[in-house]
């Protein structure tokens, strides 16, 4: 176990502001797309976009993560143009009703993440860690962007189906040894690692890799949990994502005794009293 006190304190230049983690952050999400496994559908006017936005924002959300096309369990990929396409419909209004709120664009597509990020979007959040498209880690590298690496076994219509590891914390740690000397290598240095919580994984493994997820700190990165409302959660408790909020608080409560340093969340409200809680219990 790593204590508050040990933990490293990052900090990274975001548009020439010094964002530092020396407190847990949280990261609401905000799904553009139809068929998210939890919010799909919810917010798809603009409308809606900018109300949810606002209400994450009041909440205390630290950054808000952009996707324009599902990565849930079984989905298919979409062609990069519809991707596209939902993107810059709800992109311009978000960034000019909300000018100095910090966002990340949830891709594995360079184009689709270079177009965010000329539009002003901060940070890249890739659940491939940049082997699905050669040209991601040149575009990060360009615009100097922070950039979230993921672990995935498969791709989201296969990743689910037997996933299977010799030891999971070992191949995770290996794999993520492996990408950092590959972005490194294209001279990016801001770099957060996320062990991709039910993406290729079955709930043992979800588990497993929650209960020694302060292991990853070896590797000299800031870690991101992404365990909001997911099946290792619903499945474990008999009920869906739906009911499944007081186990995710739960679960971000010892997340963050473990090591992490930004919680992505559906529920900004609950996730921030977590931190708040966790900081007094680390402080006590």
């Amino acid at each position: 176990m790593i204590s508050a006190s040990r933990k490293k304190n990052y900090s990274f230049n975001i548009h020439g502001r010094l964002w530092n983690l020396d407190q847990p952050k949280v990261m609401g999400i905000l799904n553009l797309t139809p068929d998210s496994f939890y919010d799909g559908g919810k917010f798809i006017t603009t409308k809606d976009l900018l109300f949810q936005t606002e209400k994450m924002l009041d909440e205390g959300a630290d950054l808000i993560d952009l996707g324009a096309m599902s990565s849930r369990p079984y989905s298919k990929e979409m062609p990069v143009e519809d991707e596209l396409k939902r993107l810059q419909t709800a992109l311009p209004d978000l960034l000019k009703n909300f000018p100095s709120t910090i966002f990340s664009i949830d891709t594995y597509r360079s184009q689709v993440a270079k177009y965010a990020l000329n539009q002003g979007v901060a940070i890249i959040n890739d659940i491939t860690a940049g082997t699905k498209d050669e040209e991601m880690l040149k575009v990060a590298k360009s615009f100097s962007a922070p950039y979230i690496a993921m672990h995935m076994q498969g791709s989201p219509d296969t990743m689910q189906h037997k996933p299977e590891y010799q030891n999971v914390i070992t191949d995770v740690f290996q794999y993520f040894g492996q990408r950092l000397i590959q972005m490194k290598n294209q001279g990016i240095s801001d770099i957060i690692l996320d062990v991709g919580f039910g993406f290729g994984k079955s709930i043992r493994d979800n588990f497993t890799l929650l209960k020694h997820l302060s292991t990853f700190q070896e590797l000299d990165c800031p870690l991101l949990v992404g365990i909001s409302r997911k099946s290792m959660i619903y499945k474990s408790l008999d009920t869906d994502p739906e009911n499944a909020l007081n186990g995710t608080t739960a679960l971000h409560f010892e997340a963050l005794r473990n090591g992490a340093q930004i919680l992505r969340v559906h529920d900004v409200k609950e996730a921030k009293e977590v931190v708040r809680l966790y900081l007094e219990y680390e402080n006590a």
